[in-house]
């Protein structure tokens, strides 16, 4: 998902950005439509792997409970418990009656086909100040978000704009990626990973800011209906780092006004983000991120992937994923042509689902993790790589599109490509919601470079009424 070992980060989410961590960049006018509305790349996964580099990852543990209270109500997007058809609520709450598809793209690619949705990233660093910036300049330039567009704000309002203004009007989806690169310009020597959790998060100077500009997003949303991501990957690191509900950070004494009555812990700091959705934005949908990093690229069919699914269920309810409305879950943050082709490394799924690892574990470790939550998933930042490409430079292989779609699906390795039928009937009956399309890394396919390959599906996917979420 983002950049330590495995790749560097894009320090925007602009038009033009330069590539490695802390790079300037040269963001994109959100007035004209979010034209190229990806930040950092968040990232790809591996059995036993940490979720970028190499080395061995750790399963984590934690024994946390579903608590937290928080401020406020949700939105009346959580369904019943384990084994109903999750998610109908949230899809009502969004105006669909079936499976969404959604996107990160330029606006000509937004406006191919009725998408939806449309995500953008927050990410880049926060301002120096304790607060967030009431003009652009001096501290306030550079990387923060908010001042991507003047008025300060108007890079999230811009989008908001954009969004509803397509036709048909998409759901706005905010990816907020505001740790790491946050800790990073802090921080000397700072490295990605459960530094994250030990150090980022218990600094208060750090999590003030954070909180602070966090709340300046949610109020740029007001009561507009959108979608909430909070912080990829960072709940992996917290799983390996240890129990959610006795790992310090600072929520109260870093967010008296929203928070003073939570934990001083990571399971507060969830909390907190969370009810902070409820106050000021309290028609957005709001989630975590599930991380299987243990699972994606299992090939053991002795392992029980419901097991993994559970402790990462328990690690997120510790963290407010209770009180939320959806999880987030994803397949890789890069091609599997750009790995093979690029880093000699085989992250293919078998579109066959006769060999691990496959799309059929991947749904089987969802469905235990949305019922043992009690939200339906999002499949978000899948990969657009299909086997009409040549592995090259924004031109590589996958199979995620023709499989969930249905058609001419890539092999494994870039073997010959094999059809295969539409498996949308199986995420609904995994309790996924949608799949949000996107490269987690500049050079990868993307809507403008896949031929008209998403386009074309997602338009004979609604023209043909879509699948429905429960039977």
């Amino acid at each position: 998902m983002r950049g330590a070992g495995r790749f560097a980060v894009l320090a925007c989410v602009g038009m033009a950005c330069s590539g490695g961590r802390g790079g300037s960049s040269s963001p994109m006018d959100a007035s004209a439509g979010s034209d190229a509305p990806r930040g950092t790349g968040p990232g790809g996964s591996g059995s036993g792997t940490s979720p970028r580099g190499t080395g061995s990852g750790s399963s984590g543990s934690g024994t946390g409970t579903a608590a937290g209270t928080g401020s406020g109500t949700g939105v009346g997007s959580r369904d019943g418990g384990p084994g109903t058809c999750l998610g109908s609520s949230l899809l009502t709450a969004l105006g669909k009656d079936r499976l969404i598809v959604g996107l990160t793209s330029s606006n000509a690619a937004a406006a191919a086909a009725p998408y939806d949705l449309r995500y953008v990233y927050i990410s880049g660093g926060l301002f120096t100040s304790t607060t967030p910036c009431t003009s652009c300049g001096g501290s306030c330039g550079g990387s923060w978000w908010g001042c991507y567009n003047t008025p300060p704000g108007a890079y999230a309002t811009d989008f908001i704009a954009s969004a509803a203004t397509a036709s048909p009007a998409q759901v706005p989806m905010f990816t907020y990626y505001e740790i790491l690169q946050t800790a990073q310009a802090t921080i000397s020597g700072f490295q990605e990973g459960t530094a994250e959790v030990t150090q980022a998060a218990t600094n208060v100077g750090i999590m003030t800011r954070y909180y602070n500009d966090w709340r300046f997003l949610l109020q740029q949303i007001g009561q507009t209906k959108a979608m909430l991501h909070i912080e990829p990957d960072f709940w992996g690191y917290v799983r390996q780092a240890g129990d959610p509900t006795t790992l310090a950070a600072a929520v109260a004494s870093a967010n008296p006004t929203d928070c003073a009555t939570l934990p001083a812990t990571i399971g507060g700091m969830g909390q907190c983000m969370i009810s902070m959705v409820r106050k000021y934005a309290p028609h957005a949908l709001v989630g975590l991120q599930g991380s299987a990093w243990n699972i994606a690229g299992n090939a053991s069919a002795s392992v029980n992937v419901a097991t993994d699914a559970n402790a990462v269920a328990t690690v997120l309810a510790a963290c407010g994923q209770s009180m939320a409305d959806f999880v987030v879950v994803e397949t890789s943050d890069r091609d599997a042509g750009y790995y093979q082709t690029v880093q000699s490394r085989d992250t293919w799924w078998d579109p066959t689902d006769t060999a691990l690892p496959d799309y059929a574990q991947d749904l089987a470790w969802i469905k235990a993790l949305t019922e043992a939550l009690g939200v339906p998933a999002l499949y978000w930042q899948t990969p657009l790589g299909n086997s009409m490409q040549s592995n090259v430079m924004n031109h590589y292989q996958d199979n995620r599109v023709d499989y969930f779609f249905g058609g001419n699906a890539a092999q494994v390795n870039s073997g010959a490509a094999v059809m295969v039928p539409s498996h949308w009937s199986e995420l609904a009956a995994s309790h996924v919601v949608g799949v949000a399309f996107g490269s987690g890394a500049t050079g990868q396919t993307d809507p403008d470079t896949d031929g008209g390959n998403l386009a074309a599906k997602t338009k004979a996917y609604i023209a043909a009424g879509g699948q429905a979420l429960c039977p």
